[in-house]
């Protein structure tokens, strides 16, 4: 065999091997790092961009903390969250008081990234949680995100990229 030929044949390998591994499909869903906000941060995030006076529609590009209001058809509803200190207790996540028009509405991606604090289980009975940064570390499916964030609102960091959610990342709270 000659000497381009091979080169040749090697070349279709590697790229067949990177094809099957999943390398390509990786790259082609990949999302520029966006600048995330304080996870426990005490002020609603502003989203100076959103016009919240036309119909409910998704967020401009970027990192939200808050949760999931309801879920249809794969397409979620969200709004903002903050941090509120308790005195008794260390405190709890709170949304928009009754009657503000701060929320979104996104399509969830197929190949949505969901890193569960709480085990891939609806129930959330297992903690896979960063010691860390307190967030959710096991990757979970779509089918687990849409019906665990569809029951009730958790915390989380949503990340936004194209008009669709592509990545949800679970604030654990004990």
């Amino acid at each position: 065999m000659n000497t381009p030929l091979r080169g040749l044949l090697a070349a279709g390998a590697a790229t067949a091997v990177m094809l099957t591994s999943g390398v390509a499909a990786e790259a082609a869903t990949a999302f520029p790092r966006y600048k995330a906000p304080k996870i426990f941060g005490t002020t609603f995030q502003a989203d100076p961009k959103h016009d919240f006076t036309k119909r409910i529609h998704s967020r401009h590009d970027g990192i939200l903390r808050g949760w999931f209001t309801y879920v249809r058809d794969g397409v979620a509803e969200y709004e903002p969250i903050r941090w509120k200190k308790g005195t008794h207790t260390e405190g709890n996540f709170e949304g928009p008081p009754e009657g503000d028009v701060r929320a979104y509405a996104s399509p969830i991606a197929k190949d949505v990234i969901f890193l569960s604090a709480y085990g891939c289980r609806t129930s959330g009975s297992d903690l896979t949680v960063s010691r860390k940064t307190g967030l959710g570390a096991k990757r979970c499916s779509r089918a687990t995100l849409i019906k665990r964030h569809g029951k009730a609102g958790h915390p989380a960091l949503i990340t936004v990229h194209k008009g669709k959610i592509v990545q949800v990342q679970e604030i654990y709270t004990p």
